[in-house]
């Protein structure tokens, strides 16, 4: 039987590169993006030419409807979602005595609400198949507190907690939750020389350089395969040594 993944904000950088290590072993995928339609198609047509299906489902993760909709999708071509990856976030910085409740609410639809109401959606399917994986992107923003980054700590705070939650109400039955935690990652346009801000965060890192995607999404290939299924509720970090 030929799996399905569904994977948030695939359009580019680690989304691209988890949908197409999911693609190279054999499992169809469900490219979703908020708004820049051709690169996902681009990335479509990069698993198809790897020799699976791919279907494009374009929407706001940040609203509830559009969760719903996109899993019914996924579930109207393929029968049902095996694999769901939430990694679609927004990172903005903003002074905290300037945070709007807008803000503050976007920040908590995209980064927390959407991984939710996504793995209710999905997940009456992979308990129906008895096999299932839930992969949350929580990041180093749910273990430091970055000034001018409010929002974002307390929205990967909230998928750790959604993660541990899930894990064991769901272990049981087939169906493993987990979250990564990637540290500085290149991104699909970095500059041969990162810039001041990149520059800074490789300090921190011991192997001393950015992260690639892929390497980003080697870790989702684990734990989306047989392989993974005695890992569960965990946060795993790809960060290269940085403190934790």
């Amino acid at each position: 039987m030929t799996r399905t993944a569904l994977i948030t904000g695939a359009g580019r950088n680690i989304g691209r590169a988890v949908a197409l290590a999911l693609a190279k072993q054999g499992m169809n995928v469900v490219i979703n993006g908020s708004s820049d339609q051709a690169a996902c198609e681009r990335v479509a047509n990069e698993a198809r030419a790897l020799g699976v299906e791919a279907l494009v489902a374009m929407g706001d993760v940040g609203e509830r409807a559009t969760c719903r909709r996109l899993a019914e999708a996924a579930i109207s071509r393929f029968g049902r979602v095996d694999v769901l990856v939430n990694n679609a976030a927004l990172r903005p910085t903003n002074k905290f005595l300037d945070l709007t409740e807008q803000d503050y609410r976007r920040v908590m639809a995209v980064d927390l609400d959407a991984a939710l109401w996504l793995s209710q959606a999905c997940l009456p399917g992979m308990l129906e198949g008895g096999w299932g994986r839930i992969v949350n992107f929580a990041g180093m923003n749910a273990i430091h507190g970055y000034a001018g980054r409010a929002p974002v700590s307390v929205a990967k705070h909230g998928v750790w907690g959604l993660t541990k939650s899930l894990a064991k109400e769901f272990g049981p039955k087939g169906v493993t939750v987990n979250a990564i935690s990637p540290g500085p990652i290149a991104s699909d346009d970095e500059d041969v020389a990162p810039d001041a801000h990149r520059q800074e965060m490789v300090v921190r890192v011991p192997v001393g350089r950015l992260g690639q995607p892929a390497e980003v999404a080697a870790m989702v290939r684990l734990l989306a395969s047989d392989e993974g299924a005695f890992i569960n509720g965990q946060m795993l970090a790809v960060n290269g040594g940085a403190e934790t």
